[in-house]
C-alpha cells in the first residue's frame, strides 16, 4: 500500500511540474507588425500626398508572451516619416517591450525653380515648376503648394531644379513701419484693445514694436487681421 501511495505522489507531482513548465502562449508576430502600421497609418494621417509604409520584418524566432494589449509609441528622436523606429510594449499579463524599424513613404506635390534665380527677386508662378516625389529623398522644409512661394522673396538664389525650402523664402510683410494697427492684450477673463503705430515692418507671426496713443513702446505678435497680440 504504501508503494502504491509513493507511485500516486509521484505522479501528482510530475503532473504538476509538467503544468508549470507548460510554456506561456506565444505573442503572434503579424499582430505587432498590424500595430505598428496603424500607429504610423494615424500618425502620418496629415502628411500631404500619397503615404505609404513599410514595416520592417521581424526574427521568426522571437518569443514574446502573449499580450493581452499592445501598445505603440516613437522612441526619443523619431518622427512620423522617412526612416523611423517604432516602439511597441506589452504591460500585461507580462511586460516587454521592442523596437520596430519602418519607412514611411511620402510622394508629394513639392516645388522646384523653374529657372536660375537670383536673391532677393520675388518668386512668380513662372519662376516655379510643381514636381512629384518622395519627401524623404528631399531637403528638409521643402514647399510643397505654389501659394507658400509666389509672391515671396528669396533669401538667397537658388539654380534651375533646386528644390525651393521654406528657408529661402522671406514672408512679406503684415505691417508697414508706421502702420495704424489694432492693439489687443488678454488674459483670463479679460480683453483690452488699443490703437498704436508700428515703428517697423514685420511678417506674420513676427515680433513689432508699436508706439501707443499715451506714447509708451510695446511688444507684440502680428495676428490675421492685421492686428497686434501685446506680449506681456
Amino acid at each position: 500500500m504504501k508503494g502504491i501511495v509513493v507511485l500516486i505522489a509521484a505522479f501528482v507531482g510530475a503532473q504538476v511540474f509538467a503544468a508549470e513548465e507548460k510554456p506561456a502562449a506565444r505573442q503572434e508576430l503579424k499582430a505587432i507588425v498590424a500595430t505598428v502600421e496603424n500607429f504610423l497609418g494615424r500618425e502620418a494621417a496629415g502628411l500631404p500626398g500619397q503615404v505609404t509604409v513599410e514595416v520592417g520584418r521581424l526574427d521568426d524566432r522571437l518569443a514574446l508572451s502573449a499580450c493581452a494589449q499592445m501598445q505603440a509609441f516613437f522612441p526619443s528622436g523619431s518622427r512620423a516619416w522617412g526612416q523611423t523606429s517604432v516602439g511597441v510594449r506589452c504591460a500585461t499579463p507580462n511586460a516587454w517591450t521592442i523596437y520596430v524599424p519602418a519607412r514611411v513613404r511620402v510622394f508629394a506635390d513639392y516645388l522646384e525653380a523653374a529657372r536660375p534665380l537670383a536673391a532677393g527677386r520675388e518668386i512668380t508662378a513662372a519662376d516655379i515648376v510643381v514636381r512629384q516625389g518622395d519627401l524623404d529623398q528631399l531637403p528638409a522644409g521643402v514647399l510643397t503648394d505654389p501659394g507658400q512661394a509666389v509672391g515671396r522673396k528669396l533669401t538667397n538664389s537658388l539654380r534651375a531644379g533646386a528644390a525651393i525650402r521654406g528657408d529661402a523664402i522671406r514672408e512679406p510683410p503684415a505691417v508697414q513701419q508706421g502702420q495704424l494697427v489694432a492693439l489687443q492684450v488678454a488674459g483670463p477673463g479679460f480683453r483690452i484693445s488699443s490703437e498704436g503705430r508700428t515703428l517697423g515692418k514685420a511678417a506674420e507671426g513676427k515680433l513689432v514694436q508699436v508706439r501707443t496713443a499715451s506714447g509708451s513702446v510695446v511688444s507684440g505678435i502680428v495676428r490675421p487681421g492685421p492686428f497686434v497680440e501685446i506680449v506681456r
